[in-house]
């Protein structure tokens, strides 16, 4: 049987006939998953020999992930602010740039005393369930239109310690809600990239996960605007809105404030310096 150091050259050689990027550090990832071990023991072990069964494991998840298929989807978890999350086709892999939504709804509801906060498009859930798990006098309602995507945060709040403080409803942006209830905050990484850029992606986004979390299937704007045209409705007076955009959408986005809802608009960059969420205040009304 082939032993660690052997089996991480001829993987490492697979993934870069099939164009996956960082190739060595994608093949020690699948191996060390394989064998329930960390990345030392490969390095510390590199002379351990694979069992039959191993090698057959292993084998399955280089395959998988020679196809195009997300690293993340084969262990079926991803890291997010600082949390482990259950991740399946069926959601959005968390991306680091979306913890800067959790940072600043973790600032802005810290001075509320028992604040409650809406997400639309939960997906995994690592959004909600992240504040709630910061914030432990929080409540929430979240909301996204795949049943099968609200599963997922569900399993993931019962796995953090935050369900009995999350609701989730299928729900099309708003329309579950009923009128009268409002919120101190709302957050959101909605579908913003454009239809036509689909096409484009890396084929580990554009074959595997879930175009309804993507894309609108038009321009990538408008479930953007009706989140901001009807937000005003469920935000209690002095209210946030927190949602994410695309890297080139600061100014169309920008302009679909009506200022004379809103008090405060700012768009924030992520680390790399890219305009990437907009926070936004509500009015406070007399």
């Amino acid at each position: 049987m082939p032993n660690i150091a052997e089996t991480l050259l001829e993987a490492s050689e697979i993934l870069r006939e099939n164009g996956v990027a960082e190739p060595r550090r994608e093949a020690a990832s699948l191996l060390a998953f394989a064998l329930g071990v960390d990345k030392i023991f490969l390095i510390s072990h590199d002379d351990y020999a694979l069992s039959g069964a191993e090698k057959t494991k292993f084998a399955g998840f280089l395959k998988r992930r020679a196809r195009g298929e997300p690293f993340q989807y084969i262990a079926g978890k991803q890291e997010f602010y600082r949390l482990d999350f259950l991740v399946t086709p069926n959601v959005l892999i968390p991306r680091p740039e979306t913890e800067l939504i959790v940072e600043n709804a973790v600032e802005i509801l810290s001075g509320t005393k028992n604040p409650r906060f809406c997400e639309i498009g939960t997906g995994s859930g690592c959004i909600s369930v992240s504040i709630l798990h910061e914030l432990k006098t929080a409540t929430a309602i979240g909301l996204d239109i795949s049943p099968e995507a609200l599963a997922v945060t569900r399993k993931n709040a019962d796995a953090h310690v935050v369900s009995s403080r999350l609701q989730t409803k299928v729900s099309d942006v708003f329309s579950a809600l009923e009128n009268p209830e409002t919120f101190d905050l709302i957050v959101s990484n909605p579908p913003y990239v454009p239809f036509e850029h689909v096409a484009t992606l890396q084929k580990e986004v554009r074959d595997f996960e879930p175009h309804t979390a993507l894309t609108d299937g038009a321009d990538g704007l408008s479930i953007v605007q009706k989140i901001i045209r009807d937000s005003p409705l469920y935000l209690n007076p002095g209210g946030f809105l927190l949602m994410e955009i695309g890297f080139d959408q600061a100014r169309k986005v920008s302009v679909m404030f009506d200022l004379e809802k809103w008090l405060m608009l700012e768009i924030l960059p992520d680390l790399q310096g890219i305009p990437r969420m907009v926070k936004a205040r509500l009015k406070i009304r007399a």
